[in-house]
């Protein structure tokens, strides 16, 4: 029951990731959102197959994984993620030299820090500091995000500001539990842990998208009507 209901959350993340990611690029040209969502689904799809090709931890797919894990949790879902959401938020509109920059830094810092997973933290002062890190840049996230709720419930879209505000929380649990709150009653591989992280994951992908949509349509139709934007603004 828990490795299927592990797949089923894998499966999910990886949907959420390309269909919204598609869609972010496709229909509002955010290749920072568009092309870091399809990032986490390409990580879930290969978890996927290294769990089923035996899990193995001398297995190439295992140090893929960790590239990934790295890469979005340094980079992708913290600096990009922001940068991407300041396009509804600031109608802030990156160059392609940006788009490229941030990415590269992403690709180094994910092939810099995955080395440092699975250390022991009480004996590795480094890979500490790096799960440390890891927190930080994720609330400091977590805060922008809590303004990106106040945008979205100012603008009227109170579910999406509801629900947005859930999944972050969420999030953010799952990034403290990380590294240092294993589950005792968790299993060796983490089954537990993993598809609760997943499930998580894949939630935030679509509904920040939801999200975006909403503010997106709501500056939409500000720049249709100035009068309302004038007093929206008074």
């Amino acid at each position: 029951m828990k490795e299927a209901l592990f797949l089923l959350a894998d499966l999910w993340m990886i949907f959420a990731g390309y269909f919204y990611g598609w869609r972010f690029v496709r229909r509002y040209g955010n290749y920072l959102l568009g092309l870091e969502w399809m990032v986490v689904a390409t990580s879930g799809s290969n978890f996927l197959l290294w769990s089923l090709l035996g899990a193995k931890s001398d297995s190439v797919l295992y140090d893929v994984a960790y590239f990934f894990d790295a890469f979005s949790r340094s980079v992708g879902i913290t600096l990009i993620l922001i940068m991407g959401l300041m396009k509804v938020t600031h109608r802030y509109k990156p160059s392609l030299g940006v788009d490229v920059g941030v990415f590269a830094v992403a690709t180094t810092a994910g092939l810099f820090l995955r080395h440092f997973h699975g250390a022991d933290l009480h004996a590795d002062r480094a890979a500490f500091s790096v799960a440390v890190f890891y927190v930080v840049v994720n609330l400091l996230t977590a805060v922008f995000l809590g303004y990106f709720v106040k945008r979205l419930w100012d603008a009227g879209a109170r579910w999406q500001a509801i629900w947005t505000g859930l999944v972050t929380a969420a999030g953010t649990t799952i990034a403290i539990t990380y590294d240092f709150f294993p589950l005792s009653f968790d299993d060796a591989n983490r089954t537990i842990f993993y598809t609760a992280a997943l499930a998580t994951w894949g939630t935030q992908g679509f509904v920040y998208f939801r999200a975006y949509r909403a503010l997106h349509d709501h500056n939409a139709a500000l720049d249709a009507n100035p009068a309302r934007a004038t007093e929206t603004l008074a």
